[in-house]
């Protein structure tokens, strides 16, 4: 769980609510600053653009929404008539889903999923949440315990974001940078400032359709079907192998 002055996302979200007004600060670890304007995470249903809209069709039974943020997807479906947890290791984040009308949120990262949470047929990790797995070693991991609170019909929602279509001059230094330091190109190292706040700095994976494929091989989960965007991002449709 997040301290207050490491919840700079919840803040802004708090903040937003409000007055409907502000952006939130990305930093990479190589000095890249990037803005993020908060409108984006309050977005109605018909302002997501169509990859976001066709993937909530693919949702099934009991619903567990990682990195919840504020809380749209969740809501989304909870209006759909779904049964949802949302999960976000920020307090502030979940204060707002509550607030917003989300019944079900509970301040909980993705290191912490386990049994006591329940029985899931849907993980959300839209919003580019893929980036949550960290790592190709932290995916394995973590999708391991996935699996365990999923039912045999267990199915993933990921959206990622292809770092490769890109022709950025930075961009594409910091896939290298990643890589002289044995990284994945797409493992970004960050923090999210907000005013006087700052997340603790955490690894973020963004990854391509081919290296998320190579991630999947040898667990539990195979991608069933990639729904395309007109840009990078894209999501993933990961379904639980039949025994």
């Amino acid at each position: 769980m997040l301290k207050d002055h490491q919840d700079a996302c919840g803040h802004g979200f708090y903040e937003y609510l409000k007055n409907e007004t502000g952006s939130e600060i990305i930093e990479r670890d190589d000095g890249y600053i990037d803005t993020l304007a908060l409108k984006g995470y309050f977005n109605k249903y018909k302002d997501w653009y169509p990859a976001q809209r066709k993937s909530m069709r693919h949702a099934r039974g009991r619903v567990l929404d990682i990195g919840c943020g504020a809380g749209r997807h969740a809501l989304y479906l909870q209006e759909k008539g779904y049964d949802v947890l949302g999960i976000d290791n920020s307090p502030l984040a979940i204060e707002v889903c509550k607030l917003r009308g989300l019944k079900n949120a509970r301040v909980t990262s993705i290191t912490q999923i386990n049994s006591k949470l329940g029985v899931f047929d849907t993980i959300l990790m839209m919003g580019n949440n893929f980036g949550l797995f960290g790592s190709f070693e932290g995916a394995r991991r973590l999708l391991r315990k996935v699996s365990k609170i999923t039912s045999e019909n267990g199915r993933i929602i990921a959206e990622s974001n292809d770092v490769y279509k890109t022709d950025t001059p930075e961009h594409l230094s910091y896939h290298q940078f990643n890589r002289k330091r044995g990284r994945m190109a797409g493992q970004i190292k960050l923090r999210v400032r907000y005013k006087k706040y700052a997340t603790p700095w955490f690894d973020y994976l963004m990854v391509s359709k081919e290296e998320m494929e190579n991630i999947l091989d040898g667990t539990d989960w195979k991608v069933n079907r990639f729904i395309e965007s007109d840009g990078s991002l894209y999501i993933a449709i990961i379904d639980k192998k039949k025994l």
